[in-house]
C-alpha cells in the first residue's frame, strides 16, 4: 500500500488478492489492479474442536467475521449486503475488469516500457551470453603473441579435417 501526502491510501494489486488479502485491499481509498491480477472473495472459515457449545461459539464467531467482511466490501463497492453475501457464498474470483465493474477496484493499472525498471543484475538465462562469455575467457587465456613468422609444417588442411572427423562419434 502506498500513502500519499494527504493521508489517503492507494492499494496496488499486481498478483492475487484472495481471501483476507481482498479484505485488506478494501482499506484503500483507491484500489488499482494490474490487468493480469485477480481478486477473490469467500465466506470466512475456521477449524473447531470440542463439544456442541464450542461448535456454537465457532459458528457465532464466523457470523461476526462475515458481518465485518461484508462491512468492508459494502463500504468500498456500495453493493447490497445480500448481493455481497451471495458472491461470498459462491467463492467469487474476479479479474481486474470484473472487480472494477463490481466496485472492488477503482482503476486498472497501465504499464509502459518506460515504467518498468531494468534490474541491475539480470537473472535470465541466455545461451548466447553464456557462449560469448566462455569464448571471451578462452580467447583471453589462449592469446598467442606473434613475434615471428609462424613455422610451416607442410601439413594439408584436408588431412587435418580427416583426422578431426575420425574423432567424431
Amino acid at each position: 500500500m502506498l500513502m500519499d501526502y494527504k493521508g489517503s491510501v492507494t492499494v496496488k494489486i499486481d498478483g492475487i488478492a484472495a481471501s483476507a488479502a481482498s479484505v485488506i485491499a478494501m482499506a484503500g481509498s483507491k484500489v488499482l489492479m494490474s490487468p493480469v491480477s485477480m481478486l477473490m472473495i469467500h465466506n470466512p472459515m475456521t477449524a473447531a474442536f470440542g463439544n456442541s457449545a464450542e461448535m456454537q461459539k465457532a459458528i457465532d464467531m464466523l457470523g461476526s467475521v462475515k458481518d465485518s467482511i461484508l462491512n468492508a466490501y459494502e463500504i468500498k463497492t456500495g453493493m447490497s449486503r445480500t448481493k455481497l453475501s451471495h458472491l461470498m457464498d459462491a467463492e467469487t474470483w474476479m479479474d481486474a475488469n470484473k472487480a472494477m465493474e463490481l466496485g472492488f477496484a477503482d482503476e486498472i493499472m497501465k504499464r509502459t516500457v518506460e515504467d518498468i525498471e531494468t534490474p541491475a543484475v539480470s537473472m535470465m538465462y541466455s545461451k548466447a551470453a553464456v557462449v560469448n562469455s566462455l569464448m571471451d575467457k578462452i580467447s583471453t587465456k589462449c592469446k598467442i603473441e606473434k613475434t615471428t613468422e609462424p613455422e610451416k609444417t607442410g601439413r594439408k588442411v584436408d588431412d587435418l579435417y580427416d583426422r578431426l572427423n575420425l574423432m567424431k562419434f
